[in-house]
């Protein structure tokens, strides 16, 4: 608890650097792999998001494994090997509808080599004995928790999916408001999740995101609300808006891939309106868990496979959101299955 109380203190330290003191990113970035696989260190934030459905002898479950890495520039004048230059966090969680409500987890670490790191050149990203690595092709997450473990390999099947202009995704209305992001989608899993003294073996399909950035939010965001799935027939969408405090979108974009064919939407042809609400029993936080979305004309909703998703990561990130398990649907009967992400709904996000 001691060690957590330090580095939560550092992460509230890293937050308030100004994002004029990291590198940018900038129009005309060119993705590069398999460097852009790999960590980002000298932009302020960047995160691996694996997000999936998957098929058990239990019945159907979501689940997420998320690693996270902050740049501290406040202890770049410390000269010692132990000096906390890079904060990193993990959170996993296990949707489980028999359950009735999210199982998660979480850890934070300073990097430390062979601790704690996330490595240059490939997707190689682990606190202690959680990881989540990249090798021939696949990726690997291990996730020893105390409520539920994680054994996954995720193997693509399809190219990645570059978002907003090959790569360069905007975040807001100044051109350094902006991520280097990517997906991969219709992720192939195998492995398995124990869970309840149980070990199951599971198969499904996840999505991955891998961004990075040095100025995530406008100053006047609050969150975001995002949201990606693996359609049926090989098919991807993704869309996200970034909103104020009164709930107007600041800046929004979606993608969508359909017949071996890519299109990029903007800020204008994207909308979200909350079609229900699901109020936290634990920290009073009102969920627009059932989300109505509107691209290009089209109109598409995502429904929860459950509504109790909310993840509590306030001891290591200090973040509280919802990220759960959805179906969506949307024209001419597209079906999919995927995760939708609330944040800003109870506080400001402090990325």
């Amino acid at each position: 608890m001691r060690r957590a109380a330090l580095l939560l203190a550092l992460l509230a330290v890293a937050l308030v650097a100004r994002a004029s003191e990291f590198a940018p990113v900038l129009p005309g970035l060119k993705l590069a792999f398999p460097r852009d696989f790999g960590a980002h260190p000298e932009h302020r934030i960047e995160w691996w998001y694996a997000t999936g459905h998957l098929e058990t002898p239990r019945g159907p479950m979501g689940f997420q494994v998320t690693f996270f890495r902050l740049r501290n520039k406040a202890a770049d004048p410390n000269p010692s090997r132990f000096a906390p230059t890079q904060l990193l966090f993990a959170h996993a969680a296990l949707a489980d509808p028999a359950h009735g409500k999210l199982r998660h987890d979480q850890r934070i670490a300073r990097a430390f080599p062979g601790l704690a790191e996330a490595r240059t050149g490939d997707t190689d990203v682990f606190i202690d004995d959680w990881s989540f690595r990249r090798a021939g092709g696949r990726y690997r997450a291990r996730i020893p928790g105390e409520a539920f473990s994680l054994d996954l390999v995720l193997a693509p099947t399809q190219p990645l999916l570059p978002q907003g202009d090959g790569g360069y995704s905007r975040k807001g209305p100044l051109p350094s408001q902006a991520s280097g992001y990517y997906s991969e989608p219709h992720l192939a899993v195998t492995g398995a999740v124990k869970v309840d003294g149980q070990n199951l073996e599971v198969k499904g399909a996840a999505w991955l995101d891998h961004e990075w950035s040095s100025e995530i939010l406008a100053d006047n965001a609050v969150g975001w609300d995002w949201v990606g799935a693996n359609l049926e027939g090989g098919g991807a969408l993704m869309a996200f808006r970034l909103r104020d405090k009164a709930g107007a979108t600041v800046w929004a974009s979606a993608t969508i891939r359909r017949d071996g064919r890519t299109r990029v939407f903007t800020k204008d042809e994207v909308r979200f309106a909350p079609r229900r609400t699901w109020r936290s029993p634990r920290t009073g936080a009102a969920w627009p868990v059932e989300m109505d979305l509107e691209i290009a004309g089209e109109p598409w909703v995502a429904t929860p496979m459950m509504d109790d998703q909310e993840m509590d990561a306030r001891s290591s990130t200090g973040t509280l959101y919802w990220e759960g398990a959805v179906t969506v649907a949307g024209p001419g009967g597209a079906k999919g299955r995927g995760y939708l992400e609330l944040t800003g709904y109870s506080e400001r996000l402090r990325f």
